[in-house]
């Protein structure tokens, strides 16, 4: 009985290997959505790794991870490592392109549950008053990774992390595009209130000069008048003299 046990494993093990070897070498995950959100904006969350916090899938599934910060805040050689629960495991992330702010890439070094690298990033293209954000991940398949792809859909297991991460990072950015345009609307009303208010105060002094003007005009006219009169009363004078 024992070794029908032994030989049906043993059966089955070898299918599962011969399986495996049929896997794809490379697979590739992709999701994409729209944001009403300027593509500077999106970008700023996905090139600081201590903005990520606030939309990363990962975070929410351990938020007690532990992370260690390298390199420049921001561009190509920031990094950070992590290191949280068996949802997340440990490993590292760094910035090898970024092109602002239509494109960034990582490189992805996973330590555990097991060991493997793979290059993910973002692509982002304006489209009118949106831009598109695309995720995407690439990497290779060694057997192991065939064979656990035998048991687990990586298109939908990673696929459904980037679903997750995108709606996240598309409230955070839309959210901050309103607060940018709100403080925008509300410092162009205090511009517009000072400009007011220093028209209004100037308005006093120019009706103040144009009154002065006004009251000197008759003045010089009557000085003029009594000149006229006074010299026309001479040539009367003249004129009666025998």
């Amino acid at each position: 009985m024992v070794k029908k046990i032994f030989i049906v494993l043993l059966v089955l093990g070898a299918g599962v290997v011969v399986f495996a070897s049929t896997r794809p070498d490379n697979y590739h995950v992709e999701r994409a959505t729209r944001m009403a959100a300027p593509a500077a904006v999106i970008f700023a969350q996905l090139e600081d790794f201590k903005a990520w916090p606030t939309w990363s899938p990962w975070e929410k599934k351990d938020p007690q991870m532990k992370k260690t910060f390298s390199g420049p805040p921001t561009g190509v050689g920031s990094s950070y490592a992590w290191k949280g629960n068996k949802e997340v495991g440990s490993g590292r992330m760094s910035i090898v392109v970024s092109e602002p702010p239509s494109h960034i890439r990582y490189q992805l070094e996973f330590l555990e549950p097991f060991a493997a690298v793979a290059a993910t990033g973002f692509t982002l293209v304006p489209q009118g008053d949106q831009t598109l954000v695309t995720w995407a991940m690439d990497g290779s398949n060694n057997f192991l990774g065939k064979v656990f792809s035998i048991f687990m859909d990586m298109n939908k297991l990673i696929g459904g992390d980037f679903e997750t991460g995108l709606s996240a990072l598309k409230m955070v950015a839309e959210q901050e595009t309103a607060r940018r345009a709100a403080d925008q609307a509300k410092a162009a009303a205090v511009a517009a209130a000072a400009q007011a208010a220093a028209q209004a105060a100037a308005r006093p002094a120019a009706d103040a000069a144009g009154s002065s003007g006004s009251s000197g005009a008759p003045a010089g006219s009557s000085a003029a008048a009594a000149s006229n009169s006074t010299s026309a009363g001479k040539h009367r004078a003249k004129s009666a003299r025998p």
